[in-house]
Protein backbone atom coordinates (compact mmCIF):
# COMPACT_ATOMS: atom_id res chain seq x y z
CA UNK A 1 0.00 0.00 0.00
CA UNK A 2 1.23 3.42 -0.87
CA UNK A 3 2.40 5.57 2.19
CA UNK A 4 0.38 8.74 2.73
CA UNK A 5 0.06 11.46 5.21
CA UNK A 6 -2.31 10.01 7.72
CA UNK A 7 -4.37 11.80 10.55
CA UNK A 8 -6.29 9.62 12.76
CA UNK A 9 -10.23 11.02 12.35
CA UNK A 10 -11.16 10.27 16.06
CA UNK A 11 -7.97 11.67 17.98
CA UNK A 12 -5.88 13.96 15.29
CA UNK A 13 -2.57 11.55 15.75
CA UNK A 14 -0.31 11.26 12.65
CA UNK A 15 1.05 8.01 14.23
CA UNK A 16 0.05 4.79 12.32
CA UNK A 17 0.58 1.13 12.25
CA UNK A 18 -0.05 -0.77 8.99
CA UNK A 19 -1.16 -4.98 9.26
CA UNK A 20 -3.13 -7.51 6.65
CA UNK A 21 -5.67 -9.80 7.03
CA UNK A 22 -7.35 -12.58 5.32
CA UNK A 23 -11.08 -13.96 5.04
CA UNK A 24 -13.05 -16.26 3.34
CA UNK A 25 -16.12 -15.35 1.18
CA UNK A 26 -19.08 -17.67 0.25
CA UNK A 27 -19.88 -21.02 1.39
CA UNK A 28 -17.50 -23.07 -1.01
CA UNK A 29 -14.31 -21.12 0.59
CA UNK A 30 -15.76 -21.34 3.97
CA UNK A 31 -16.09 -25.21 3.42
CA UNK A 32 -12.40 -25.40 2.10
CA UNK A 33 -11.17 -22.73 4.28
CA UNK A 34 -9.89 -20.73 1.20
CA UNK A 35 -9.30 -17.06 2.67
CA UNK A 36 -10.01 -15.11 -1.00
CA UNK A 37 -10.34 -11.80 0.26
CA UNK A 38 -7.44 -9.97 1.56
CA UNK A 39 -7.76 -6.62 3.92
CA UNK A 40 -5.02 -3.91 4.68
CA UNK A 41 -5.41 -2.06 8.11
CA UNK A 42 -4.56 0.96 9.27
CA UNK A 43 -4.28 1.70 13.15
CA UNK A 44 -3.85 4.77 15.32
CA UNK A 45 -0.54 4.01 17.46
CA UNK A 46 -2.36 6.42 20.22
CA UNK A 47 -6.46 5.56 20.15
CA UNK A 48 -6.57 2.68 18.18
CA UNK A 49 -9.13 3.41 15.81
CA UNK A 50 -8.53 1.22 12.74
CA UNK A 51 -9.74 1.47 8.89
CA UNK A 52 -9.68 -1.17 6.66
CA UNK A 53 -9.01 -1.18 3.13
CA UNK A 54 -10.08 -4.36 0.14
CA UNK A 55 -7.03 -5.47 -1.49
CA UNK A 56 -7.40 -7.13 -4.28
CA UNK A 57 -5.93 -10.91 -4.91
CA UNK A 58 -5.12 -12.63 -7.80
CA UNK A 59 -6.58 -16.02 -9.02
CA UNK A 60 -2.54 -17.13 -8.78
CA UNK A 61 -2.53 -15.68 -5.21
CA UNK A 62 -5.55 -17.52 -4.10
CA UNK A 63 -4.49 -20.96 -6.08
CA UNK A 64 -0.89 -20.72 -4.04
CA UNK A 65 -3.20 -20.11 -0.53
CA UNK A 66 -5.46 -23.22 -1.51
CA UNK A 67 -2.47 -25.49 -1.76
CA UNK A 68 -0.18 -24.53 1.26
CA UNK A 69 -3.25 -24.26 3.27
CA UNK A 70 -4.15 -20.80 3.90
Amino acid sequence: MEKRMFVCPKCGHYGFVQDQFQATGGTLTKMFDIQNKKFITISCERCGFTEIYREETTMGSNILDFLIGG
